[in-house]
């Protein structure tokens, strides 16, 4: 019997590989959260698919999201990026890449990781919920409200909240995959590995 994913990934191989591997899936590596930043800050105004299919080329492009790399991109680099078809070629979100690679540094050179920054606003927990169906699930809540204006003040752009809630859910602070769905389980078991419940 197949098992009853998430209805939102049964589009393509890739989507349901994304969604069994990684969504809802608890991150603290400090490169992934950067990937996934940025990532989301690009979907904005897209389906996830699109900025899935487009992946491979943003790591080849944005040299596997290397922060302090990024951080560093001149004028001249952003508009050679911006003719590359591989990625999403809108002018803001490519220089908010670089911005937040900036703030990112700032972030570090303050004794600070993006990891703790971000895993503070859910007390370094996941947060577990049941949906029962995709209705049930928020575009964003309390927590990314605030996660996103301190993001913000931080001097991060394309970190608004419901960016940021896709973000938690990507990125595993949160598990919001159908109680019936078997990732649920799987994501609260590596939760718990982690010491994160």
């Amino acid at each position: 019997m197949e098992e009853k994913r998430c209805g939102w990934c049964l589009s393509s191989p890739l989507y349901q590989r994304y969604h069994d591997e990684e969504w809802g899936f608890p991150v603290t590596d400090e490169a992934i959260l950067f990937e996934f930043l940025l990532l989301e800050g690009a979907q904005a105004g897209l389906s996830w698919i699109t900025v899935l299919n487009k992946r491979e080329n943003y790591r080849r492009l944005f040299d596997n999201f290397n922060a302090e790399k990024i951080a560093r991109y001149t004028p001249r680099k952003i508009e050679k990026l911006l003719q590359d078809p591989g990625i999403i070629r809108n002018r803001l979100k490519v220089e908010s890449a670089v911005k937040n690679a900036r703030a990112t540094l700032a972030l570090k050179e303050k004794g600070q990781t993006l990891a703790d920054f971000l895993w503070q606003f859910t007390d370094g927990r996941v947060i577990v919920n049941n949906p029962r169906s995709l209705e049930q699930v928020p575009a964003s809540t309390p927590t990314s409200d605030a996660m996103s204006k301190a993001l913000k003040k931080t001097g991060f752009s394309f970190v608004g909240s419901t960016i940021m809630y896709a973000h938690m859910q990507a990125t595993g602070m949160v598990n919001d995959h159908l109680d019936s769905c078997p990732a649920h389980q799987r994501c609260v078991d590596e939760a718990t590995a982690l010491g994160l419940l």
